[in-house]
């Protein structure tokens, strides 16, 4: 009889205990947003599960330096716009609709120059310098 006295009273204890544990806590609201996300890349996908943005940091290679990339990705899956920076260069280009293979325009600020090239479909090109 006094083993189950103890048992309910290690209950009641147990039970006061996790109730203030709880009240302790305090939960993410919907409202706060997250300090700080950290990751090595970033997608968003529609609801087809397709990527339709992207954003990584791209590991320097034999021709190329490491570079941070965004990409924003047609319902095609085309990348219609990419926004990339380097130590050595920032570059920003757009490209024409699916269908298209000529048709683009890309902002280049290399080293200390820079320029805007203008393509379009029935092959004119443009390149404007400062």
């Amino acid at each position: 009889m006094r083993t189950q006295r103890l048992a309910i009273v290690l209950t009641i204890v147990n039970l006061a205990l996790l109730i203030v544990q709880l009240a302790r806590v305090n939960p993410l609201s919907a409202e706060e947003p997250a300090p700080v996300v950290r990751a090595r890349a970033l997608q968003i996908v529609d609801d087809a599960g397709r990527v339709r943005a992207s954003l990584a940091v791209l590991p320097a290679g034999d021709q190329s330096p490491e570079m941070v990339l965004l990409r924003l990705i047609t319902e095609q899956g085309r990348p219609s716009v990419k926004i990339s920076a380097s130590e050595q260069s920032s570059v920003i280009t757009t490209a024409g609709p699916t269908g298209t293979k000529n048709t683009w325009i890309t902002l280049k600020a290399d080293g200390s120059t820079s320029s805007v090239v203008v393509k379009s479909e029935d092959g004119s090109e443009q390149t404007i310098r400062p």
